[in-house]
């Protein structure tokens, strides 16, 4: 069992990486590598949502692997960080909209704000449940 746990891992940190390159290359390949080719671009997206999929699989195998109360906490933590994001993320853009911040509202704020609240929920849970 330890030893599918840790296989399991391991492979989910492979798809991230890999998941987390062609997110990279997708981003600056036409700027640096490619150019104005909308080919290149177009597959360079496609293998990063394929990858993605991947990633989300291999993250679902290892959630599979999970006691009862591993689950909870987790289940519990990704609830909190889907909520909070949708919330802050939607009065952020109505921020921006309604011009009463000055930024440009990004998704890598977001993303950040959600891995953030994923990672202070994970914290929290396994203190509460240990």
């Amino acid at each position: 069992m330890k030893n599918t746990r840790r296989k399991t891992t391991i492979q989910l940190a492979i798809w991230t990486w890999t998941w987390v390159a062609s997110l990279a290359l997708a981003s600056f390949g036409p700027r640096f590598l490619w150019g104005e080719s909308t080919l290149l671009t177009a597959l360079s997206i496609l293998i990063n949502v394929a990858l993605g999929i991947m990633m989300i699989i291999a993250n679902r195998n290892l959630f599979n692997q999970f006691d009862e109360l591993e689950r909870k906490i987790q289940l519990e933590s990704m609830a909190v960080t889907l909520g909070l994001t949708v919330v802050v993320g939607l009065a952020y853009s109505l921020l921006e909209q309604t011009k009463l911040i000055n930024l440009k509202a990004e998704i890598s704020v977001l993303v950040l704000f959600m891995s953030i609240t994923l990672i202070a929920a994970l914290f929290f849970n396994r203190r509460r449940y240990s």
